[in-house]
């Protein structure tokens, strides 16, 4: 029995997550008014029921999460984020990692930072001092984590009304929750709502993620207030269609049978990942053909409602003749 078989018998038995449609509209591009970041939020988050009864009435709350690490969920949110400003959509990304920290260094911001999410949610500047606008992409801010601050200064209410004031402001709010379950995440995912699970095509990160789609469906805010529940889909990263093909990794497919949630999108295994961090550069801002940037440019015309574009970068490339004959 060949290891993927393993897999793929494994993945059988944590099966069980419903299926979820993708997002079934998107707001029209600067559509929500313009307010005031002059003072400290005071007001909640408006019910879910208001937004999916009004779409546009606030900005739609996008949580990128995953149950283990290392997957590239801030390269994901970073990429995501830059694709929905390039789309003409005002964003907000957020980075909930309380205490690391490392969006800011994917968008190349990091020495931009002077005040953090932990300063807004205490009072000590306002979201507009604390919101960073990128020097290249309109319409696209960063609101940084601290990095010396304790996680558990988060709570409930504070977190709520930061949301509301960027919801009122932008289209879409981006949060790149940390892995698991810990606060930053909790807080992260309770208030989505839609969420991008990020996966590596392995049993562990697949195993862990399934938990997360549980969590998503039971704690979120939607759920407790018994509205629309939150839309989930996959991101699959690193991606290699020749390990697939010889059996060494799982398939879209077994990632489908075992999550149960419709795919977003499928970025390859790719060198340019590490560039665009070293350079802090999205990835999705890559010219020329880089596949790993036109896989996230994919991802985003389907999250946008482009559900029928194809899937590329899911089979081997072909091998030509001189490869074959001398094996290079």
């Amino acid at each position: 029995m060949s290891s993927v078989t393993l897999l793929r018998s494994s993945a059988r038995f944590l099966r069980g997550s419903p299926l979820h449609p993708l997002l079934p509209f998107a707001p029209s591009p600067t559509a929500i008014p313009h307010s005031s970041f002059s003072s400290v939020p005071t007001d909640a988050l408006s019910h879910p029921a208001e937004l999916d009864e009004s779409p546009g009435s606030r900005g739609r709350v996008v949580c990128i999460t995953s149950g283990k690490g290392g997957v590239g969920k801030t390269t994901s949110a970073a990429s995501f984020a830059t694709g929905l400003a390039v789309k003409g959509y005002k964003t907000a990304v957020v980075d909930f990692d309380v205490g690391l920290r490392n969006l800011d260094i994917h968008l190349g911001m990091e020495r931009r930072v002077v005040f953090d999410m932990v300063h807004v949610l205490q009072g000590d500047c306002t979201l507009r001092q604390a919101l960073i606008r990128d020097k290249r992409t309109d319409g696209l801010f960063m609101l940084a984590a601290s990095q010396t601050r304790d996680k558990e200064i988060l709570t409930i209410d504070g977190v709520g009304r930061m949301l509301a004031g960027l919801a009122a402001e932008f289209d879409y709010v981006v949060l790149d929750s940390p892995a698991g379950i810990e606060s930053g995440a909790r807080h992260a995912m309770y208030f989505a709502d839609d969420a991008i699970v990020v996966t590596n095509p392995e049993l562990s990160a697949c195993r862990d993620a399934d938990k997360m789609v549980g969590f998503i469906s039971a704690r979120s805010r939607r759920a407790e207030l018994d509205a629309v529940e939150v839309t989930q889909s996959l991101l699959v990263t690193r991606y290699d269609a020749e390990r697939v093909e010889a059996e060494e990794s799982l398939s879209i497919g077994d990632m489908q049978e075992l999550l149960g949630l419709p795919v977003v999108g499928v970025v390859p295994e790719s060198k340019d990942v590490l560039t665009c961090t070293n350079l802090g550069q999205p990835v999705i801002t890559m010219e020329g053909d880089a596949s790993a940037a036109g896989a996230y440019a994919d991802m985003v015309d389907r999250f946008l409602g482009e559900t029928d574009k194809p899937l590329r970068f899911v089979t081997p490339e072909p091998v030509s003749f001189f490869k074959r004959l001398f094996g290079k």
